[in-house]
Formats: C-alpha cells, structure tokens, sequence
C-alpha cells in the first residue's frame, strides 16, 4: 500500500474531491483525520472508511482559523507525527462574469480566501514536518493561472497557490519535506446542475443542459475525456507517496490536458 502507516490530515474532507481522497488515502494504508466546518458530511466520509477497515477520525474547524489549525496539527503530531497535509476548502469562487462587471469582494474572495487556508494548513503542518525530517503538502487549484476567461477571480487565486507551493518547497526542502499539488477542473462526480449555479449565478441547467456542458468540457481536453474523481485520487496518493519522493516544488496537471504545462 503506498501510504501504510502515514497520518494525513485533509481539510475540506467533506467535500466531493475531499471525500474521494480521504477514502483513497484510508485504503492506500493511510490513518486520514478528515478536517472542515460541516460535522455532518465529514462523519459520512469517516464512516465510509471505517466501514471497509480503514481509519478515520473528524474534526471540526475552519481552515482559515490559524490557531484552531494549529492546535489540530499539534493533536496530531502528538498521535504520531504528520505525513501528509491536503487543503481542499472552498473558496467562494465566482465565475461566469466578465471582470468589467465583477465586484471587486466577489473578485478578492476566493484569493483571500484560498490563500490564506492554504497558508494556515501548510505552515501549520510543515512546522511539525520540518522537526521530524519528513512530510509531503499537497494543494490543489484548477490551473487557471494560465489565463481562463470569465472565470473571476479563479485564475488569481491559483496563481497565488501555486507561487506559494513552489516558494514554500524551497524553504522547507532542505529539511526532508516535499510541497507540491494537482492541477483538476471539471471533474465530473464532482459537478452537478446545483453546484454549477452556485458558483456561476447565470447559468441554469436541466438534465440535458448539463450532460451537454459535460460532453463539451471532454472535447475541450487533448485526451477527449474528462479525468474522474478515482484518477485525481490515485495521482494525489501518489504524490503523497515515498515512491514520489524526487519530486517537489511543482504541480502535476490531471485536467487530461485542458491546457499544456
């Protein structure tokens, strides 16, 4: 199993993305401690894992919370280190709205947002890391920082993860700790009519509507098809894993080629 015996916390584990790589990392060997704001969906997860044999435990609490973030990390550490650390939070994206026409708090949200959680999980994880010699973070942002239209303030937010995981990685390297992340978007469990219009308030689809912006998301990528929530999965156990030790510093794009890195 590539993660047997590692502890890994995930924040924002209730999530779809969340959810399917806590059960991954549980069945790869991994004791996940499963971390966000809603009890509720976390215990389904937990329960999920436990159910099959693997190990969970939940706590509530805000990713952006600087010191309930670290007081987990410590509880962590103190029940046998941390391995791995994942931030998956939501950020409050809003897309679909020209930036001529975008609020500039609807702009700002999910930068602010995003990288201050990102910030708070990491550092609080890699001050332990760096004592024990070793630890992967992991993050992970659509890659929009390539430049994506109408997607607000998605592509600032991803550049400012994706610098920070790379400025990270290089202060915290030469103590055995690897930073690194996934590149996903559109990962179709993860997507449904509901979810869309939250994120983008004008976009309103029946059934039919939505396989269709699904099929057109697959055309968009070189593979034709769009990565599922197993694949995102399986690469972030990976990266997580020993066997992905050289690699750090960098992200691994798993959007089946929306655009090239």
């Amino acid at each position: 199993m590539l993660l047997e015996n590692k502890n890994a916390i995930i924040y924002g584990a209730g999530g779809a993305i969340g959810g399917g790589v806590a059960r991954t990392f549980a069945r790869e060997g991994a004791r996940v401690f499963l971390a966000g704001r809603t009890r509720a969906s976390l215990d389904r997860v937990a329960q999920d894992i436990v159910a099959s044999g693997g190990r969970a435990e939940v706590a509530v609490l805000d990713a952006t919370d600087e010191r309930a973030v670290r007081e987990h990390a410590a509880a962590v550490a103190a029940a046998g280190g941390i391995d791995v650390s994942l931030n998956l939070v939501t950020r409050g994206d809003v897309q679909g709205v020209p930036l001529t026409e975008l609020s500039a708090d609807d702009f700002l949200r999910p930068v602010v947002t995003g990288l201050t959680a990102t910030f708070v999980t990491a550092t609080a994880a890699a001050r332990h890391m760096v004592e024990q010699g070793s630890g992967v973070i992991l993050a992970l942002d659509s890659g929009s920082a390539v430049g994506s239209p109408m997607m607000g303030g998605t592509g600032p937010a991803d550049a400012a993860t994706d610098v920070f995981v790379r400025n990270l990685a290089a202060e915290v390297g030469p103590r055995g700790v690897r930073v690194l992340g996934l590149w996903a978007a559109g990962v179709p469990e993860t997507l449904s009519p509901e979810k869309l219009a939250a994120v983008n308030g004008g976009l309103a689809l029946d059934e039919a509507a939505f396989r269709g912006l699904l099929g057109n998301l697959a055309s968009m990528r070189m593979l034709r098809r769009s990565p599922g929530l197993q694949e995102v999965a399986d690469t972030a156990a990976f990266l997580a894993s020993d066997r992905a030790g050289g690699i750090t510093a960098t992200f691994v794009n798993v959007t089946g080629g929306i655009f090239p890195s």
